[in-house]
């Protein structure tokens, strides 16, 4: 059972050469291996444009703005076509109503239109349409009638952008989708509630990136020069899903070891002390090829999230990616469904103490046998792997909407 030959359009939750790995991207990427996709970039508003006109990324689309482009760029996989919308009107100031619905429209239209251009183009008589949680404009493909419908519920909705509309249009998607795929089992549990052709499948890593941090030659980031050993540390996102409070605890507790952060920081969600503590070195956002060596130079990664209704739900790409590197792993016990995925090789904490006693115990006992175990695991949570698995449940879905 493959899917193949497909025509797929993807509408992303993020810029395809944005910063950052992203779920979106990835799974288009590799559905795009036997299919031929169409990634519709995550569109920019008029605000964007004029507030951040100068921005690289936006620059790089200018061109695709104009009414006379087809908005379509090759991408630098075989298979794999990038939609570019106009800017839209920027429409997330006003309150949920009448008057947002009817202006929401209007930015639909035009992506649709874009879609419609490649249709056209392209001679395609049917496709599968995948909203990857971009919840924000749940109606696109409604008039366009696509073979199948699928919602990708990647992560829960936590910021206030966000759920000021998008708790309604979610909603919808759901409930309109003939087939929803949830990266975590809470959001599954959620969703199954409102549609019942609802599954789980988590999310998963870059291993082939994250695995030339195995590399003899390669040389160990810079930033980690001079660095007391060993290093503790985190690669991802500063913010609120952090437990501060744990981190500081653990940070106290080991003064003789170097807590290593890498990443974008929030500061509305980042305590004074976090930048104030000597043995903690934050070292800012590194460009995506910069992270095996960076990784490399860690002797334990760490995932410190704290536990809540939020975290419950995310199943992060780093731990995979630490995984990858054959680093050992310790994580607080954000999400009871990752014992299932790493099969004992990762250390899931429940308080401050607990993570520095494993700590100590790691650092005794790390070994090659247990290094090549991680790397085991993380090859069982491959971005391919997942992709096959999704391209195997739309077929299905497929198939049975067709008997």
């Amino acid at each position: 059972m493959i899917l193949k030959g497909k025509h797929i359009f993807i509408l992303g939750a993020t810029k395809f050469d944005g910063p950052d790995q992203s779920t979106s991207f990835n799974i288009a990427k590799e559905l795009s291996k036997k299919n031929f996709v169409y990634y519709i970039d995550y569109p920019i508003t008029w605000k964007d444009y004029f507030n951040k006109k100068n921005n690289k990324l936006i620059q790089a689309r200018k061109q695709y703005f104009s009414p006379f482009s087809d908005g379509i760029v090759s991408s630098e996989y075989d298979n794999l076509k990038i939609i570019i919308s106009p800017p839209l009107i920027s429409i997330n100031f006003l309150p949920e109503g009448r008057v947002y619905r009817s202006i929401l429209r209007i930015n639909e239209f035009l992506i649709r239109k874009r879609m419609k251009i490649a249709i056209r183009k392209n001679k395609i008589k049917d496709f599968i349409y995948i909203n990857s949680f971009n919840f924000h404009y749940p109606r696109i493909a409604d008039s366009l009638k696509p073979a199948l419908s699928v919602y990708h519920c990647v992560d829960p909705m936590i910021m206030p952008y966000d759920m000021k509309h998008g708790i309604i249009s979610e909603d919808e998607l759901v409930l309109k989708s003939d087939l929803v795929i949830c990266t975590s089992r809470m959001l599954y549990e959620e969703k199954k509630k409102q549609n019942s052709n609802t599954y789980f499948i988590p999310n998963a890593a870059d291993i082939e990136h994250s695995s030339k941090a195995l590399n003899e030659n390669l040389s160990i980031n810079h930033h980690l020069e001079g660095m007391a050993r060993p290093v503790i540390g985190y690669a991802g996102s500063i913010e609120r899903r952090f437990n501060y409070e744990l981190i500081r605890e653990v940070i106290d507790a080991n003064p003789d070891k170097s807590f290593v952060f890498a990443g974008p920081l929030m500061p509305e969600f980042v305590p004074d002390w976090f930048l104030k503590t000597p043995n903690l070195h934050y070292i800012g956002r590194l460009p995506f090829e910069d992270m095996p060596g960076l990784i490399k130079g860690f002797d334990i990664a760490i995932i410190p999230f704290k536990k809540d209704e939020v975290s419950r739900t995310i199943f992060p790409l780093k731990l995979f990616e630490y995984l990858g590197a054959g680093k050992p792993v310790i994580a607080t016990d954000f999400n009871p469904d990752l014992e299932e995925f790493t099969h004992g090789m990762v250390s899931f904490c429940r308080d401050a103490p607990s993570f520095t006693k494993t700590i100590e115990e790691v650092l005794k006992t790390d070994n090659p046998h247990l290094k090549q175990a991680r790397i085991s695991v993380a090859k069982e949570n491959t971005w391919e792997k997942r992709g096959e698995e999704i391209a195997e449940l739309i077929f299905n879905t497929i198939k049975n909407k067709q008997s």
